[in-house]
């Protein structure tokens, strides 16, 4: 059978978005927020003041009350002077007062308890919201469409889970609320000052509005710095992600240089981010010190000249000595707070890009949700009847996709009955990886439709689907844990029984007893510590376990030597005399196995038939077989 490539776009279909991993967002990610390409600015609104308290929904009265305690102990710290003022006037008129000085030591006890009580919550909240925000995170990244892996870089994505989230816990759990109570304190401070005396006080304000200019011109930077810093933090964890990961492909290049000025390039821009950020809080910080130390210095010589000329008490300049002094501390509180926040705003910027890149989600059925009575509904190694047999396990009727407007698949039509080996074979960049992509929708179709065991796919739950089918994929991921751990992964509650019998079939008994602790040693980070043929065997026999009614095998031969190979091919022709099993082969000896092969070139099947029928009939096959199959993967 020879078809003919078809123009784009399908006729009375939909006109294909951009989409996939080739270049750009796929369709459905230029609409919503937050998928922007790497390097790009945040999308949509920026945060605000009232998106971080929103985060404390759920630890209102825990922060509450926090807040309550250190605002008490900032009003019980405002009412010592007064007692100081009250000690110096009676020990000025001849009397010791004892009962004052012990109320003055029990106020300064009561309010060191009532503080370190209050930070002791705060530190609780914060760890309650930061937990809150990660488990949020972690599982709207864990449901995103494969589609957005495709656009944004891991490690980004690790350190806006991590680095990020810790800022904003800061900006939450500890600078609003320390933002409250320093208002508190630096209000009732002025007012007691304003009260003793409001000539001083004018003093001190000149002092304090000058300095609190410019720490304001300094604090209009702080979020913009913040946001840059964290970006390059970002880039740096993704490049060091992408460096350790391949670790032993940089080194075998001999680009350990290369890496370490590519990774470095980005720690240089976050020293820059920091360098920009130490000057602002080098502005800040002394702007402070100097207001505070004019204050004083000013009160000392005009509240002497008072108190020579009896304009006013020793104790209410003491007094008032001690509010400028403790009108220190609320004030660089607030202030530094006030840095705080502003960071915490650049990095919930970040993390709020996560938040709106859209999740997988299902979409509106074409008809109603379908149960299917699937093969492994009967049983591992029962029959089936000649009525669920007839049904196709999986059929493409003219599926179109497209990556970045450049189409892949163009009215792509084929079928896999119940139970065989289907092969698809072709040059690359034919659409192989893409099919099986589409069958466990990792992506969903531009036009046309795909059925598993004759229900839409638009017509059943994603987690039913993957129920029903299992990939191996071509570089047969293997997760850090045991080996038990990976093989039970698809079927958590898998007996000792069933992982031994996929091991057999799977011919692991032999790597099984080689490890020093059989199915529970740990296989290392990426499973480094199994060749690769051992990983795909790993993989083959993970998938197997979940007894899936079709099994898609991306090549599962590629790193198997010629014994190993031979045995999961008898093993592969087991499993298709019992299931449906669709093989992207580009090794000879798995195509010749195969009951059906699917030939395909730009996106279209050119031909379908056995091996030996595709040889005299097929161009396009005989073509692919005479430079041998694997050439061309």
């Amino acid at each position: 059978m020879t078809t003919p490539p078809r123009p784009w776009p399908p006729t009375g279909g939909p006109p294909p978005g951009p989409s996939g991993p080739l270049g750009g967002p796929p369709p459905g990610l230029s609409g919503p927020p937050g998928l922007t390409p790497p390097g790009a600015g945040p999308p949509g609104p920026r945060p605000g003041f009232g998106d971080l308290w929103r985060l404390l929904r759920g630890h209102g009265r825990l922060i509450t009350f926090a807040t309550t305690l250190t605002a008490f102990g900032t009003v019980i710290g405002l009412a010592q002077p007064l007692l100081v003022r009250a000690v110096i006037d009676a020990a000025r008129a001849g009397g010791v007062p004892v009962l004052l000085i012990v109320v003055l030591v029990a106020v300064f006890l009561v309010e060191a308890a009532v503080d370190t009580w209050g930070h002791y919550l705060l530190e609780c909240t914060g760890q309650r919201v930061l937990l809150g925000l990660r488990r949020r995170l972690i599982g709207h990244l864990l449901r995103l469409r494969i589609r957005v892996f495709d656009a944004e870089r891991i490690g980004d994505l690790l350190s806006r889970s991590n680095a990020d989230t810790t800022v904003v816990r800061d900006a939450v759990a500890y600078s609003l609320t320390t933002f409250v109570t320093s208002v508190i304190g630096v209000l009732a401070a002025i007012g007691l000052m304003v009260w003793l005396s409001p000539v001083l006080f004018g003093l001190v304000l000149v002092a304090v509005v000058v300095a609190g200019a410019i720490v304001l011109t300094a604090l209009a930077r702080v979020r913009a710095v913040s946001e840059q810093g964290q970006a390059s933090i970002g880039r740096m964890t993704a490049d060091l992600e992408r460096a350790l990961t391949a670790i032993r492909t940089v080194r075998a290049s001999n680009a350990e240089e290369r890496e370490t000025e590519r990774i470095g390039g980005h720690a240089d821009d976050a020293y820059r981010a920091g360098l920009r950020m130490a000057r602002l809080s080098a502005v800040i910080a002394p702007a402070t010190q100097l207001a505070v130390q004019g204050s004083v210095l000013v009160v000392l010589l005009a509240g002497g000249v008072l108190v020579a000329r009896g304009t006013t008490s020793l104790g209410d300049l003491v007094a008032f000595l001690l509010y400028a002094t403790y009108l220190v501390m609320p004030l660089s509180q607030l202030i530094e707070s006030a840095q705080t926040i502003q960071r915490g705003l650049g990095a919930l910027t970040r993390v709020n890009v996560v938040f709106t890149m859209p999740p997988e989600e299902e979409p509106a059925p074409a008809g109603p949700v379908t149960q299917v009575r699937t093969l492994a509904s009967v049983g591992n190694g029962a029959s089936v009847g000649d009525g669920a047999a007839a049904t196709p396990a999986l059929e493409f009727r003219g599926v179109w996709f497209s990556y970045v407007e450049r189409p892949v698949l163009r009215g792509l039509s084929f079928t896999v009955p119940a139970r065989g080996q289907v092969a698809l074979v072709g040059p690359s960049g034919a659409g192989k990886s893409t099919v099986l992509g589409l069958i466990e929708r990792f992506y969903e179709p531009d036009a046309g439709e795909i059925l598993v065991h004759g229900v839409p796919l638009g017509c059943s739950e994603r987690a039913q689907t993957r129920r029903q089918v299992n990939l191996v994929e071509q570089d047969a991921p293997v997760l850090s844990g045991s080996l038990r751990d990976n093989l039970a992964y698809a079927c958590p509650d898998a007996t000792d029984a069933e992982i031994a019998e996929v091991v057999d079939i799977a011919r692991l008994t032999a790597v099984v007893r080689r490890l020093p602790a059989g199915l529970d040693t740990d296989v290392g980070d990426h499973g480094v510590l199994l060749s690769g043929g051992e990983r795909q065997r790993v993989a083959v026999a993970r998938a197997l376990l979940a007894r899936p009614t079709l099994l898609l095998l991306d090549e599962p031969t590629s790193q198997m030597d010629a014994v190993n190979e031979h045995a999961l091919t008898r093993v592969m022709a087991d499993i298709a005399a019992r299931r449906a099993l669709l093989v992207i082969a580009h090794r000879i000896s798995t195509v010749r196995a195969s009951d059906l092969i699917v030939v395909l070139d730009e996106g279209s099947v050119v031909a379908t038939g056995r091996h030996e029928e595709l040889l005299r009939t097929s161009p396009d096959y005989a073509r692919l077989a005479a430079v041998g199959l694997d050439r061309t993967a």
